[in-house]
């Protein structure tokens, strides 16, 4: 329930465009935006933000190991963005849903494996890192829900650079909150439970002297 907030700021602003009306696509809300590759909305920052936000769970992980809450909370996005990742992998060759870049038809299903539009791996990939944060020190520090802006931004720059429907990253928001409640529930992080017992003592902490 926590990370709810999390999931209507994120649907709602990936809606926004220029010329919002109802459209087509499953949830009848898909239609192309003017498209926009400048400033803010650049595809370069669109990137940074992604690999900026692997590399910090990653990295941030692999430092702090499971021995406080921070560095449990780390493996834990770690879980929820590679359930994430696999999962809107498998989506995408399933459905195999043609972008907006590649057709204004929103209902294009099953069009061969270049099509890979629904869902969002982006979206779900940003949603799932921060989801557990939210779900961990939410209650506690409200303010830490401003990190629903980083999902929320990503999701609107993908649809004004016609890589993506709104469905698609509605729904790709949508697992990453899934993933990372899931992942933030569990007794223990489960990938961190196949390393060796040295990754959760974490570099900082094996390293002090």
């Amino acid at each position: 329930m926590r990370a709810l907030p999390f999931l209507a700021a994120l649907s709602a602003a990936s809606l926004i465009s220029e010329n919002a009306f109802a459209g087509g696509g499953f949830l009848g809300i898909d239609h192309r935006v003017a498209y926009d590759n400048s400033g803010i909305w650049n595809r370069n920052a669109q990137l940074g933000l992604l690999y900026g936000t692997v590399a910090g769970v990653g990295v941030g992980a692999l430092a702090f190991g499971d021995q406080d809450t921070f560095g449990d909370t780390l493996w834990r996005s770690v879980d929820a963005m590679v359930f994430t990742g696999v999962t809107t992998e498998a989506m995408k060759y399933s459905f195999q849903r043609e972008r907006p870049s590649q057709t204004s038809n929103p209902d294009l299903f099953f069009k061969g494996t270049h099509a890979q539009s629904f869902p969002s791996g982006e979206v779900s990939a940003i949603s799932a890192a921060v989801t557990p944060f939210m779900a961990t020190y939410g209650q506690d520090h409200p303010a830490v829900y401003a990190l629903a802006l980083l999902p929320a931004y990503d999701a609107v720059a993908r649809v004004k650079a016609r890589a993506h429907w709104q469905s698609d990253v509605v729904v790709g928001a949508a697992m990453g909150v899934g993933f990372g409640i899931y992942a933030s529930r569990r007794h223990s992080p489960l990938i961190l439970s196949w390393l060796p017992g040295g990754f959760q003592v974490g570099f900082i902490h094996h390293f002090k002297p």
